[in-house]
């Protein structure tokens, strides 16, 4: 049983006493990354086919955007004869 430091005190001795809680947890830190050669070489060459394509579309629609260009000189010339 508690018993109060003051036995003549008007106050109630506290009914619930104060537990400490769990210390903040640990941070965890990601697992390391292996990284070898293999892993390199993929994604160098992931690199260069994504920019080849990437290529290949800015020629495509510069190609297409010079056809249209021509083709609409061509038929304004031919719309005023």
């Amino acid at each position: 049983m508690f018993l109060p430091k003051y036995p003549d005190s008007p106050t109630p001795p506290p009914a619930h006493t104060h537990t400490p809680t769990d210390p903040a947890p640990t941070r965890r830190s990601l697992p390391p990354v292996v990284i070898d050669k293999n892993t390199v070489a993929v994604v160098l060459v992931g690199g260069v086919v994504l920019t080849a394509l990437l290529a290949a579309v800015a020629v495509t629609a510069i190609s297409v955007a010079m056809a249209a260009v021509v083709l609409r000189s061509m038929l304004r010339d031919h719309n005023r004869r």
